[in-house]
C-alpha cells in the first residue's frame, strides 16, 4: 500500500531536521507524498518541494495553524496551501510575531523564577523558523538548566506552569473561512479525549473538512472510531506521525511515517482542493 505522512515539522518552526532533510527521510521511509506543515509558515515548503522532486516524493504545502474553539485551543492543519498568496502570507506573518512577542513573555516569566535563559539563546535556537515553546525548552537544555525538553516543560513551559503564557488564539471559523478563501483544505488535528461523534459534527460545522484519524496520540480503537463516525458525518480523513525531529521519543513518532497514512486519503483531499479552487477562480 502506498503510504504518505500529512503531517510533519522542520526548521521552518520547531522540528529538529532541515525541510530537505525531512524529505530525504520520508523518503527513505519508502512513503510517495508527505504534507510539511510547520506552524504559522510556509517558508520550508520550496525547499522540501525541491528535495522531492529529486526522490520523486511529492510535497504538500501544509501548515498549522492554532485556533479558539469551544474548549480551547485547537490545532488545525492546512493542506494545499498557495506559497505567495498575499492575504495568507500577512496573517500567518502577524502570527509569527505573536509567536515571538509570546517567546519574550516565557523568557521574562524564566527570569522571575530565577532561571537564567536568554532571548538570545532562544533565537539562536529558532535560527529563522517560527519561534514556539520547543525553543525555550532547547534553550533551557543547552544552558544546562535541565537535562531534556521534557523536563523543561514538565517544570517551567507546560500548561498552567510556572513560565506558560498563553498563545493568543484565532476564531476557528475566521481561518477555515481563510484556508478555504484561498482554495485549501483543514483539518482537525490529534483530538485525543475530544474525539466523540459530537465534536466532529461541530467541527464540520464550523467549516473543517477533515480529521486526523491516524497519530501516534490515537490508539487503534480511537482511528477506527474516528474513521467511521468521519465517513458517517461528510469529513475526510487525514494522518499523520506529527514528527519533529530525531530527539522526539514520544510513542509513535520515532520515525516518519510510523503511523503509515493511505495515499488514498490524501487523494481524497486533494480532490477537494481541486473542486475548491475551480469554484474560486469562477467566483473571481
Amino acid at each position: 500500500m502506498e503510504a504518505v505522512d500529512l503531517h510533519l515539522h522542520s526548521t521552518a518552526s520547531d522540528g529538529e531536521a532541515a525541510p530537505a532533510e525531512v524529505a530525504r527521510l520520508a523518503a527513505a521511509a519508502g512513503l510517495s507524498g508527505i504534507a510539511l506543515t510547520d506552524h504559522d509558515t510556509l517558508a520550508g515548503v520550496d525547499e522540501a518541494r525541491h528535495a522531492g522532486a529529486e526522490l520523486h516524493l511529492r510535497v504538500v504545502a501544509g501548515c498549522e495553524f492554532s485556533v479558539r474553539a469551544w474548549w480551547g485551543e485547537l490545532h488545525l492543519l492546512g493542506y494545499f496551501l498557495p506559497t505567495d498568496h498575499e492575504d495568507l502570507g500577512h496573517f500567518l506573518a502577524d502570527q509569527r510575531t505573536a509567536r515571538a512577542e509570546r517567546a519574550v513573555a516565557m523568557v521574562r516569566r524564566l527570569e522571575e523564577l530565577g532561571v537564567a535563559v536568554s532571548l538570545d539563546a532562544v533565537q539562536r535556537q529558532a535560527g529563522p523558523g517560527s519561534v514556539g515553546r520547543p525553543h525555550v525548552a532547547r534553550a533551557l537544555v543547552q544552558a544546562g538548566l535541565v537535562a531534556t525538553p521534557d523536563e523543561a516543560f514538565e517544570r517551567y513551559l507546560a500548561d498552567g506552569g510556572p513560565a506558560f503564557v498563553p498563545k493568543p488564539l484565532v476564531e476557528l471559523e475566521s481561518i477555515t473561512a481563510l484556508v478555504r478563501r484561498v482554495g485549501g483544505v483543514t483539518s482537525a488535528a490529534h483530538l485525543k479525549e475530544r474525539a466523540t461523534r459530537r465534536t466532529l459534527k461541530r467541527l464540520k460545522d464550523a467549516g473543517v473538512d477533515a480529521v486526523e484519524v491516524l497519530h501516534p496520540a490515537h490508539d487503534e480503537g480511537t482511528a477506527s472510531r474516528l474513521g467511521d463516525w468521519a465517513a458517517d458525518i461528510g469529513l475526510l480523513k487525514s494522518g499523520g506521525s506529527d514528527w519533529h525531529g530525531r530527539q522526539d521519543a514520544r510513542p509513535g513518532r520515532r520515525s516518519i511515517g510510523a503511523q503509515r497514512v493511505p495515499a488514498q486519503w490524501l487523494e481524497h483531499i486533494e480532490r477537494l482542493h481541486h473542486e475548491r479552487v475551480a469554484t474560486v477562480d469562477s467566483a473571481s
